[in-house]
């Protein structure tokens, strides 16, 4: 039966293919797919999973002291019962055989689909019985996850040419981390219970360039693994088990908009200018040192935003040393070919956790008024020297910029600052060659700083309006939280206000100003910060010629004119009619 389910568009396109399903409740286990002719293999290890349990348990009964209550004997007898009973392990071996699912993956399906069945029982001492088959089942994970580490890594994932069909992930919740390592598979898409438009999730998930739905509440539940999707990333629609004619008309859906993109590939050496020729600079926020690559063949004039705690984050091991930061920073200098890069120092904390073994992240916590960017870096005097060695290392050979996160008092400023100060003298004493004019930059995200913006006018070269950050922050919501995710709203009268001091302040100081948040790469905001007065957009790669396009149909002094009736309207009817005027 065709349905929809309706969520948050976090990457445009249309991605039509099979659900590949993550459940919530699957143990913390890995879900791959099966190489090719290696399922009898896979069914084997499960096979030796079972042997190894059933060697447990025996070992367990006959190491029962003589004294023991005979209820642990005869629970290690049912437990036994069960794993011996050849249907709990058939269905897992024909998921192996006709899915390619991993072993612990097929294993954990089957226990989702007897434990909801068992849920249906009205009998009490039956129904206590699934807790008896939750635990038989954890005992073979647990020696599965003992033959393959409990991890799922880019190799686990196949090409596209191996899967045969386009997939798409279907997941209650995916990480950053978790989101870069299917970077180079074989999905064409993803559907999420939860997750916002601004989540460092979203952000990274846009780096894909691939159709994005989160916060499609109960999609986990509702989508069986193996249905045809289609993604609609335009509308945050997704419809299951699509019939013949509404498939149909998707594949032509997409097809126009292969189309479209093509067109706006002619856009990438078109001069970025509005119809009263005022020029606009496009940069691009970047997550690793490769997406450089695309963004200068897009036609971006820098990196407004190199979120350098990516490097950190998708790791087993120690944190990067300065040696293997200096390497990463210096290649991102080397691929602008002498374009201004702005590093971003590290910004950890809130969805974002180290992936070290070397350090107790949980001090980072997951609060996004926490311990995290710059106060956590300032906590961590050794990293961040560390960090800025390698920055200022890397700005020998490029415009290599550092670009501060979540300032708000004088004091962080000033101690920033010292540590910047020190990190240059440790490299001079050391006889490393670096910029000693670096530029140093803030970022605006945080309303206390707005408010008293001429003290960081005064002490950075530049600045940079985070506007993810600033609307959740003035609006006092946690944008990582699907329960008030509706709240976050970039038109909120006071959000506008906002911006528009902030960008009216810096361009009468004549320091630089960009908006580097998700604002700057909506195409429909563009005219709106274009009448604030923004000249410099930062923006992920994939948004820059949609942005660019709009730039191209806008006339500034126009824009202008109109933007004060926007300021001067709260209520949401007035604000709707200036916003439909100015953006006519």
């Amino acid at each position: 039966m065709t349905f929809a389910l309706h969520g948050i568009s976090v990457s445009k396109g249309i991605a039509i293919g099979k659900a590949v399903l993550i459940s919530r409740a699957a143990l913390e286990v890995s879900h791959y797919l099966v190489e090719s002719g290696k399922e009898e293999v896979e069914v084997q290890k499960l096979l030796d999973a079972f042997e190894q349990v059933r060697l447990e348990l025996n070992q367990l009964r006959q190491g029962l002291p003589k004294d023991a209550p005979q209820e642990m004997a005869a629970f290690l007898d049912v437990h036994g019962m069960i794993l011996a009973d050849p249907a709990l392990a058939e269905k897992p071996m024909k998921l192996i055989r006709t899915q390619r699912m991993n072993a612990a993956w097929a294993l954990t399906t089957e226990l989702n689909d007897l434990l909801e069945q068992f849920a249906e029982i009205e009998d009490i001492y039956l129904k206590e019985r699934a807790n008896d088959i939750r635990q038989v089942a954890e005992r073979v994970i647990k020696a599965l996850n003992a033959q393959k580490k409990d991890s799922l890594t880019a190799a686990d994932l196949l090409s596209p040419s191996e899967l045969g069909v386009e997939s798409i992930i279907v997941a209650h919740d995916i990480a950053p981390l978790d989101m870069l390592r299917f970077k180079e598979s074989a999905f064409t898409g993803f559907v999420t219970d939860l997750g916002g438009k601004t989540s460092h999730t979203a952000i990274v998930a846009r780096s894909m360039e691939i159709p994005a739905i989160v916060g499609v509440r109960h999609a986990s539940e509702m989508i069986r693994h193996g249905d045809w999707l289609v993604l609609d990333g335009e509308r945050g629609v997704v419809v299951v088990a699509p019939d013949a004619q509404l498939l149909a008309e998707y594949r032509k859906l997409q097809g126009l908009a292969l189309k479209e993109g093509r067109k706006l590939q002619q856009l990438k050496h078109t001069k970025t200018e509005t119809l009263d020729r005022i020029d606009i600079d496009l940069f691009a926020n970047i997550e690793l040192p490769e997406d450089a690559i695309q963004a200068v063949k897009l036609g971006a004039v820098g990196v407004g935003l190199f979120r350098s705690e990516f490097l950190f984050m998708n790791r087993n091991q120690a944190l990067p040393d300065e040696e293997q930061q200096f390497q990463e920073y210096r290649r991102v200098v080397d691929l602008l070919h002498g374009l201004p890069v702005n590093i971003r120092t590290i910004d950890v904390g809130a969805d974002k956790a180290l992936g070290s073994s070397s350090m107790d992240v949980s001090q980072t916590g997951t609060s996004p008024l926490g311990l995290r960017a710059i106060r956590w870096s300032l906590t961590e005097p050794e990293i961040f020297l560390t960090q800025l060695r390698a920055i200022l290392r890397a700005s020998a050979f490029g415009q290599a910029r550092i670009m501060i996160p979540m300032l708000a008092h004088a004091k962080e400023i000033d101690e920033t600052f010292r540590l910047i100060e020190k990190a240059k003298q440790q490299l001079h004493q050391r006889g490393q060659p670096f910029n000693p004019s670096i530029q140093v930059g803030a970022m605006i995200e945080i309303p206390a700083a707005a408010l008293v913006l001429p003290l960081f006018i005064n002490r950075f070269d530049f600045l940079s309006i985070g506007t993810n950050d600033l609307i959740q922050y003035t609006l006092a919501i946690d944008r990582a939280d699907h329960a008030v995710a509706h709240l976050y709203d970039p038109l909120h009268p006071a959000i506008l206000h906002l911006l528009a001091s902030i960008i009216d302040q810096a361009k009468r100081a004549n320091v630089p100003i960009a908006v580097c948040g998700e604002m700057a790469g909506d195409p429909s905001l563009t005219k709106l910060l274009l009448a604030m007065g923004l000249t410099d957009f930062s923006m992920h790669f994939s948004q820059l010629l949609l942005v660019k396009r709009e730039i191209l149909k806008a006339n500034v002094g126009m824009l202008k004119a109109r933007f004060p009736r926007v300021l001067k309207a709260y209520e949401p009817e007035a604000q709707a009619k200036a916003l439909e005027r100015l953006l006519a």
